[in-house]
C-alpha cells in the first residue's frame, strides 16, 4: 500500500510534465511560463521551492534536538517570506516587466545598465556552481526518504526520484515545475499540519507531552534551547540559558530567512506572474502556508521527542518524521507521507535545475554568444543542459554518502542555500532601493558573497582557533555562514559603487525607474 501511494504520486508528476509540454513553444514559456501565472500558483510554487528537504527532514529533526528553540527558524522564515512579498515583489515585478526580463540576471543587467555582460556571467557562473551542490543534497535526501520509509538501498531510491524529476522538468520546463509545486506544496502543507495532531493524540495529549519533555530536559520548552548537547553534539549548542553563545545561535537560526530576499529560484516566480494584482492575495497565501507548515514541522520534532527516545530513531534525530508516520499511520497514508517528503525534495530540485539551465542557456549561451538563436533551438538546448545539470547534481548527491555522519543533512542543504542567497540577495535588495548601485559594485558584491560562504564554512573557524580566539570561533560556528557572508556582500556593494565614478555616470534613468517602481497606483 505504501508503494501504491508512491506510484500514484509519480504518475501524477509525469502527467503534469506531459500536459505542461503541450504549452511549451518559446524560451519564455520554458523559463517563465509566458509570464502568465496567477497568485495561487505563484504562492504555492514559491513556498514549495523555498522549503526543501530541510523542512521535512532538517527542521523536524531540529525540533527533536532543540525543542521549541527551533521556532526561531519559523520566525526567520516569516520575516524572510514576508519581506520578499511585502517589500520586494511589487518593485521587482514592475521593473522586470519594464525591462522584459525572464531571468534574474536579465533583470540585473538591465537595471544596472551593464553592457559588457560581465554581471550576467558572474550571476550565471555562481548559479551553475551552487545549484548542483544544493540540488545534490536534495538528491541525497531522496535516497534517504526511500531508505527510511521503504527500506530501499540508498542508491536505488535516489535514482528513482532523480529519474522522475528529470523526466517531467525536461519536457514541461517551468510550467511543469509550477504545476507540480502546487500539487506537492499541498501535500506538504496537509501532512505537516496533520502529523503533529496524530502524535499528540498518541502521546495522550498536550499535558502528557509537556511532562515527558520536562523530565527529559526542561530547557526543551524554552526559547533558549536545551541545557545539554544532544547525542550528535552538533545542533544543540546552548548552555541552558541566555548566554552570548545562545543569542548568537538564535540570530543564526533566524537569519536563514534572509535567503528569501532575492534568491533567483524564488524571484523568478514574481517574474512569471501575469500582473502585480496577484501580489496581495499571493502574499496572504504564502504567509499562511509558511506559518502553519513550518510550525507543524517543528512540532513534529518537539512532540516526537516526548514519544520516541533517541535510540528508537537509530541514533538519528532527522528520522523523526519517517519513524512517526510509519508507526502511527495506516500503510497507504504512510505512503502519502513518503510522497510528502519526496514533494519537499523534488519541488526544490526541479526549480533549481530550471534556474541553473536558464543561467547556462539564456544568460550565457544566448545573450553573450548566440543572440539570434531561434526559440526552437533554445528550448531543445535548454532540455539538454537541464539533463547535464541533473546528472551533475545526482553525482554530487551520491558523493554525500561519504560525508561526516555527524554533520546533519540540514546544514549541508543550508550551505547550498546560503551560497545562492549570499551571492544574490545584497545586490537584489540594493537594486530595488538604491539608485547608486553600479554594475561593478554588484559584481564585486556577488563575488564577495559567493566566496564568503566557503570561507566562513571551512577557513574562518580554524584560522581563529590558530590565533587563540576559540570563543569567537565557537560563536562564528553558531552564527553559521549566511549572515556574515550577506553582510560582507552588502558592504562591498555600497563601497565599490560609491567609488565607481564611471559606473555612476552610466546609471541614466535609474532614479526614474525606481521612482515608478515604488509609486502607489490607484
Amino acid at each position: 500500500m505504501k508503494l501504491l501511494a508512491i506510484v500514484i504520486y509519480a504518475c501524477i508528476l509525469l502527467a503534469i510534465g506531459y500536459f505542461a509540454s503541450k504549452r511549451m513553444h518559446t524560451i519564455r514559456d520554458y523559463f517563465a511560463s509566458g509570464k502568465n501565472l496567477g497568485f495561487f500558483n505563484v504562492a504555492f510554487s514559491a513556498r514549495a521551492t523555498g522549503e526543501s528537504a530541510w523542512l521535512l527532514i532538517g527542521l523536524t529533526g531540529m525540533g527533536y534536538a532543540m525543542g521549541v528553540k527551533a521556532f526561531w527558524v519559523v520566525l526567520g522564515e516569516m520575516i524572510g517570506v514576508g519581506g520578499a512579498w511585502l517589500f520586494m515583489s511589487r518593485r521587482f515585478k514592475r521593473l522586470s516587466d519594464k525591462y522584459d526580463s525572464i531571468t534574474v540576471p536579465d533583470y540585473l543587467e538591465s537595471r544596472l545598465r551593464d553592457k559588457g555582460h560581465g554581471l550576467r556571467l558572474v550571476a550565471a557562473g555562481s548559479l551553475l556552481i551552487f545549484v548542483p551542490i544544493y540540488a545534490g543534497a536534495q538528491v541525497f535526501a531522496t535516497g534517504d526518504a526511500f531508505n527510511d520509509f521503504l527500506g530501499w538501498p540508498h542508491l536505488i531510491g535516489a535514482t528513482v526520484g532523480f529519474a522522475v524529476v528529470m523526466l517531467y522538468i525536461t519536457q514541461g520546463g517551468f510550467t511543469a515545475v509550477v504545476w507540480s509545486d502546487v500539487f506537492q506544496g499541498s501535500l506538504m502543507f496537509i501532512g505537516l499540519v496533520a502529523l503533529p495532531v496524530v502524535i499528540l493524540l498518541e502521546a495522550g495529549g498536550i499535558t502528557s507531552i509537556m511532562e515527558t519533555l520536562r523530565s527529559i530536559d526542561p530547557h526543551l520548552l524554552s526559547l533558549h534551547g536545551p541545557g545539554v548537547k544532544d547525542p550528535d553534539g552538533v545542533i544543540a549548542r546552548s548552555s541552558g540559558g541566555w548566554t552570548t553563545g545562545t543569542i548568537v545561535s538564535v540570530v543564526g537560526l533566524a537569519a536563514i530567512g534572509i535567503g528569501f530576499w532575492g534568491s533567483p529560484q524564488v524571484f523568478v516566480r514574481f517574474i512569471s506572474m501575469k500582473n502585480e494584482q496577484q501580489i496581495l492575495p499571493g502574499t496572504i497565501i504564502a504567509l499562511i502556508w509558511t506559518l502553519l507548515a513550518d510550525s507543524g514541522a517543528v512540532l513534529i520534532g518537539v512532540f516526537g521527542r516526548g514519544l520516541y527516545n533517541f535510540e528508537t530513531l537509530g541514533g538519528d534525530h532527522e528520522k523523526i518524521l519517517s519513524h512517526a508516520s510509519l508507526e502511527l499511520l495506516p500503510a497507504f497514508f504512510a505512503g502519502v507521507f513518503i510522497a510528502m517528503v519526496l514533494s519537499a525534495i523534488m519541488s526544490t530540485i526541479d526549480s533549481l535545475l530550471v534556474v541553473a539551465s536558464s543561467a547556462g542557456v539564456r544568460d550565457y549561451w544566448q545573450k553573450t554568444r548566440h543572440p539570434d538563436m531561434s526559440d526552437d533551438r533554445l528550448v531543445s538546448l535548454s532540455r539538454k543542459v537541464t539533463i547535464v545539470l541533473s546528472l551533475i547534481a545526482f553525482t554530487i548527491g551520491m558523493g554525500l554518502l561519504l560525508r561526516d555522519p555527524n554533520k546533519p543533512l540540514f546544514w549541508i542543504i543550508i550551505f547550498g542555500w546560503s551560497g545562492i542567497a549570499a551571492t544574490f540577495c545584497p545586490t537584489m535588495i540594493l537594486s530595488l532601493y538604491w539608485s547608486r548601485l553600479t554594475a561593478k559594485g554588484a559584481k564585486y558584491a556577488m563575488i564577495a558573497g559567493f566566496l564568503g560562504v566557503p570561507i566562513f564554512s571551512f577557513a574562518a573557524g580554524p584560522i581563529l582557533k590558530a590565533m587563540g580566539l576559540d570563543e569567537i570561533a565557537k560563536h562564528l560556528v553558531a552564527l553559521d555562514v549566511l549572515l556574515p557572508a550577506f553582510v560582507i556582500g552588502f558592504v562591498v556593494a555600497i563601497v565599490v559603487s560609491l567609488l565607481d565614478k564611471k559606473g555612476q555616470s552610466n546609471l541614466e534613468g535609474v532614479k526614474e525607474d525606481l521612482r515608478a517602481a515604488s509609486a502607489r497606483k490607484g
